[in-house]
């Protein structure tokens, strides 16, 4: 950290944003490989808040790295980093009262508490979406597990570089359905358990 840096108060609290927007700010934490549908779970948790009136944000691992990481790779070094930055965006749209979600394989369990710890208790809901590597690979359209097989892509989770599964995360999704219309229902069902969880067991979810 540089030196001289004293950080800034403000007199609006997080909890005076709170009361204006009627809701808790949050951080949902998609994590899961890569074709596990991490996002569109994400959009579609997005979109049914949204039309519940929530304010909410959605950040994406891909979206993200056309931007604010564009500058890194997929090294081990390099996905700490990138889960370090995303992780103080979503800290910080959490203080300006948001429920913020988020899409990233985030394969590190380090990387991931460390992100809880900051955003505080009762903050971040860890959602692990648990899906067999073959299911992820059949799923795969943009062909870069057969990519990383063949060698061609390096540190690729899953394949040549390891994930982390989640100790005790707040949700399991089990998304192991390849068929079109089986994904479908899945994919309500898995949105309706975590809506389930959020208005029932976090009761201080609406404010």
């Amino acid at each position: 950290m540089a030196e001289h840096i004293v950080w800034q108060d403000t007199k609006v609290t997080l909890s005076d944003r709170e009361k204006v927007m009627k809701q808790k700010g949050l951080i949902i934490w998609f994590t899961g490989l890569s074709g596990s549908g991490k996002t569109t779970l994400a959009v579609e948790l997005e979109k049914r808040l949204y039309e519940r009136g929530f304010y909410t944000y959605l950040l994406d691992g891909d979206n993200i790295r056309h931007g604010l990481n564009g500058d890194l790779s997929f090294s081990p070094k390099d996905r700490q980093e990138n889960i370090r930055r995303i992780g103080e965006v979503a800290c910080l749209f959490l203080d300006a009262g948001l429920i913020t979600i988020v899409s990233f394989i985030s394969p590190y369990l380090k990387d991931r508490q460390g992100v809880r710890e900051k955003a505080g208790k009762g903050r971040f809901i860890e959602v692990f979406v648990d899906c067999p590597l073959e299911v992820c690979e059949q799923r795969d359209v943009k062909g870069l597990y057969k990519l990383a097989r063949e060698g061609a892509i390096k540190d690729f989770t899953g394949i040549s570089a390891p994930y982390e599964r989640p100790a005790h995360p707040e949700i399991t999704i089990r998304s192991s359905t390849s068929a079109m219309s089986g994904a479908r229902e899945q994919i309500k069902q898995s949105v309706e358990q975590i809506l389930h969880y959020l208005f029932s067991e976090n009761a201080s979810f609406l404010t």
